[in-house]
Formats: C-alpha cells, sequence, structure tokens
C-alpha cells in the first residue's frame, strides 16, 4: 500500500487533533469562546440598557422642550394681554387727564368770565360815580349857594 502525501496530511492532521484534545486546547479554546460569547453577551446588554436610558433621556428632552415651548407661549401670551392691559390703562388715564385739563381749563375760562365781567361792572360803577361827581360838582357850583341858604333856614325853623 501506498500512502501518498495528502493520505499522511490527512493522517497528521488527525493526530494533531487529537493530541490537542487530549491536552485539553479544546476546552480551553471552547471556554475562551463561551467567555468570548457571554462578554459580547454583556456588552449587548449593558448597550440594550444605554440604548433604553438614551430613549428615556431624549423622551425627557423633547417632552422639556414642548413644556418650555408651552411655557414660552403662554409667557408670549401673557406678555401681550399684559401690553393691552397696560395700553388701556394708559389710554383711560389720558383720557382722565385730558378730562381733567379740559375741566380745568373750562373752570378757569369761567373764573375769567367772571372777573372780567366783574371788573366791567367795577368799571361802570366806577365811572358812574364819577360822572355823578362831575355832575354833581357842577350843579353844586351853580346852586350850591341855594342850597346852603335853604338847608340853614330849615335848619332855624326846626329849632324855633
Amino acid at each position: 500500500m501506498h500512502f501518498d502525501a495528502e493520505f499522511w496530511v490527512a493522517a497528521a492532521f488527525v493526530c494533531f487533533v487529537a493530541i490537542l484534545w487530549k491536552v485539553g486546547a479544546f476546552s480551553s479554546l471552547i471556554q475562551a469562546l463561551d467567555h468570548r460569547s457571554e462578554q459580547i453577551a454583556r456588552e449587548l446588554d449593558e448597550a440594550r440598557v444605554l440604548r433604553e436610558e438614551a430613549r428615556q433621556v431624549l423622551e425627557d428632552y423633547q417632552r422639556k422642550r414642548l413644556e418650555a415651548e408651552k411655557e414660552a407661549s403662554e409667557i408670549v401670551e401673557t406678555a401681550k394681554s399684559e401690553a393691552k392691559r397696560i395700553s388701556l390703562e394708559a389710554e383711560e388715564k389720558l383720557d382722565e387727564f385730558v378730562r381733567r385739563r379740559t375741566e380745568l381749563a373750562e373752570s378757569r375760562i369761567k373764573q375769567a368770565e367772571e372777573q372780567a365781567a366783574t371788573d366791567v361792572r367795577n368799571a361802570a360803577a366806577e365811572a358812574a360815580v364819577k360822572a355823578a361827581e362831575v355832575i354833581l360838582r357842577s350843579s353844586m357850583q351853580q346852586h350850591g349857594a341855594e342850597f346852603v341858604q335853604k338847608g340853614l333856614q330849615e335848619v332855624k325853623t326846626h329849632l324855633n
């Protein structure tokens, strides 16, 4: 029997594998592979946990972002309503200010009119007094001596 080279390579390979088996190389290899698969499984579990945590963090941030947008929207609406309220108050205060100023101006105008009427009456009365004085003086100059004589006679008759 003639064995060719392939036979001897196969026989050597089988002997080599049997020696490795006997020495326990396969169990070490299997243990190493098992250890590696356990490590990969742990890493996959850890990756799943991290992925779940990341998903929860993302959901939290999205929820917080939506809450922040809602709050910002509420703040804007509140600011708009507050600005509108302040604008209306300012308008009312301006209207009240204008009304009070108008009343004050009308009151001052009325006082000025009354003062002017009083001044005109006083000036007219003064002019009348002066005119009466002038008239009385001129008539006293003409008829003064007669009035004095008549007055003295009346006093004499009353005294007697």
